[in-house]
């Protein structure tokens, strides 16, 4: 049974393709038409259906979308059309500004935008760009696939409980919003999730971080990180203030207060602008108070279910600090993350739980040990491309020794091998590497990347030596917490760390990537160091590199040294000063 996941709401827009419970392909819409995140700046943008990327998932699964099952999409526009769920059409107002919003709406929702998602099916078929056609042959509107619309959190609790590693958990989802949940509590058990309560718009941790994420002059919905990074050089000065704003009942549900950023803190921060101390502190009190709040959401939970273990997704469980906060401090044993935590994880966990319910299999199957989902170029098809670009390149005789040692030589090398990573992080297959020997390596990243100078970098460290490096590390493939670097190593590896002393480490395992492992372990040979700095292949405002053409592009537009793509080396000649 073929089930396709999609996600066309919000933002990280996705399509994921499982089979009889196994996920075959997952990857997001903006790899393929570079626009970040999904999101273009006209009406609608957000609820275009993910056409290249249901593609693909096609493509992988030999299949057409007249072979598909079921479609699930990650949301239910239904849950806000409380009595016009049955009504055929509603009426719009001409001026719609001059017409009070129905209750059940609420005021971010109006009858264009809930239609728009009602109709998505017929959009499947007739929306497609005419070069897809193929791929869709043999369908129309009403199937015959069979379509299911799932809540947008019972998405996010699917895609973090089904592929994990627990037959049982606890389920926690943070986001800015789904139809009317924030946050939700779940319990999973075997191939079902029931939910124990959950938080509603307006009150939601995520949105509040968005508003200072905005209110300090970046993107929201898309530079949380940056002002997670930005939090590392603060003090608590305004603890109190978000603590004023932020309000954790005994319930497990909390109230988040009006805001007033500009009365409490001042004016707002311009985009581009200078960095004040002050933006430090609010950035620091922000990320202090999200993690006692979270933490006290945690303990609610583990007290009403006496479970040990917990499974986190929602844009929120991307912010490794609070993880690692979760981890330490927190009182379940066993955590695990989605590595795709964000809105794109939504069709995951929509495909895996329709899946779930249609064909109840005694037992799951899938565990979610890697995130290399997306396309592979092959050999033929990489040097057939370089061939008609006219590029000079050789094929390396020993790939992982040849380009260790040119990491040793403090070469930043563009990294492009296998199945694409599905998520945000780059895991090894669109990487940029580089020696993390040096600390001016973190200055050079980012200035190859037209990042700020606040930023800091990740390392990718051998399994088995994680432990050696990173205080009490254990297994980390996603990149998902933060660990302390050992004293007596700070001074080896000063790329990666933070400057609070952290790093947010990848560990590797031969099983999960062998060429990149292969890489690590050749660089350890000669550095006595089993520690490489991972960042995502990408400029400032591209996405992560997908095709042999993107890496090419990125590879010849920015300082990177050298590209390694497939069997094959690229370089860029030498100038003599």
């Amino acid at each position: 049974m073929y089930t396709l996941g999609i996600n066309a709401v919000y933002h990280d827009s996705a399509a994921c393709l499982v089979k009889d419970g196994q996920a075959l392909a997952a990857v997001e819409e903006e790899r393929f038409t570079h626009v970040k995140h999904g999101k273009r700046p006209i009406p609608f943008s957000t609820y275009e259906l993910p056409f290249h990327a249901i593609n693909y998932c096609l493509q992988e699964g030999g299949i057409s979308l007249a072979d598909v099952d079921l479609i699930a999409y990650s949301y239910d526009p239904y849950l806000l059309l409380g009595d016009h769920r049955k009504d055929a059409d509603i009426t719009l107002p001409l001026e719609p500004t001059a017409h009070p919003v129905p209750s059940e709406w609420e005021a971010a929702w109006d009858p264009l935008f809930l239609s728009s998602i009602i109709n998505a099916p017929r959009h499947l078929v007739s929306g497609a760009p005419h070069h897809l056609k193929a791929r869709f042959r043999g369908t129309h509107a009403g199937g015959p696939y069979r379509w299911h619309f799932v809540e947008h959190h019972l998405a996010h609790a699917a895609s973090a409980f089904l592929p994990s590693p627990f037959e049982s958990a606890v389920i926690l989802t943070l986001d800015g919003r789904g139809e009317r949940a924030t946050t939700s509590y779940s319990l999973g058990d075997g191939n079902t999730v029931f939910r124990l309560g959950q938080v509603n718009f307006p009150h939601s941790l995520g949105l509040l971080y968005e508003e200072v994420t905005d209110y300090l002059g970046f993107l929201a919905s898309s530079d949380e990180y940056k002002v997670m990074a930005l939090a590392s050089f603060g003090k608590p000065r305004y603890l109190s203030d978000f603590r004023e704003i932020i309000q954790v009942g005994s319930d497990g549900h909390y109230t988040i207060a009006p805001t007033r950023l500009e009365e409490r803190f001042g004016p707002p921060r311009m985009r581009g602008s200078t960095l004040e101390q002050r933006h430090y502190d609010i950035a620091h009190s922000l990320q202090l108070a999200l993690e006692e709040a979270v933490l006290a959401l945690a303990e609610w939970l583990h007290d009403s279910t006496g479970m040990d273990t917990l499974c986190l997704a929602g844009g929120v469980a991307l912010n490794c600090v609070l993880n690692a906060r979760l981890r330490d401090k927190g009182p379940f044993k066993r955590m695990w993350v989605q590595p795709a935590a964000g809105d794109a994880g939504t069709a995951l966990g929509a495909a895996l739980w329709v899946d779930a319910q249609e064909r109840a299999p005694a037992t799951r199957s899938y565990r979610m040990d890697h995130a290399f989902l997306g396309p592979a170029y092959n050999d033929d098809e990489i040097e057939q491309f370089l061939r008609w670009s006219r590029l000079p390149y050789r094929r390396a005789r020993h790939l992982a020794g040849e380009v260790a040692a040119m990491l040793a030589r403090d070469k930043i090398i563009g990294w492009f091998q296998h199945r694409m990573e599905f998520g945000p992080r780059a895991l090894g297959a669109r990487s940029i590497l580089a020696s993390p020997l040096h600390a001016e390596m973190q200055a050079r990243l980012n200035d190859i990347k037209d990042r700020e100078d606040f930023r800091p970098v990740a390392p990718v460290v051998l399994e088995e030596e994680a432990a050696n490096w990173f205080d009490h590390a254990s297994t980390s493939p996603f990149m998902l917490f933060v660990y302390d670097v050992l004293p007596e190593k700070a001074e080896r590896i000063p790329a990666v760390r933070h400057i609070d002393g952290t790093a947010r480490i990848q560990t590797i395992n031969r099983e999960q990537h062998p060429l990149y492992y292969d890489l690590i372990k050749a660089f350890q040979v000669r550095t006595g160091v089993p520690v490489l700095v991972n960042t995502s292949f990408n400029t400032r405002g591209e996405p992560i590199v997908c095709t042999p053409r993107d890496a090419v592009e990125c590879f010849w537009t920015s300082p990177l040294d050298a590209l390694v793509i497939g069997p094959f080396v690229l370089e860029k000649p030498q100038v003599n000063p």
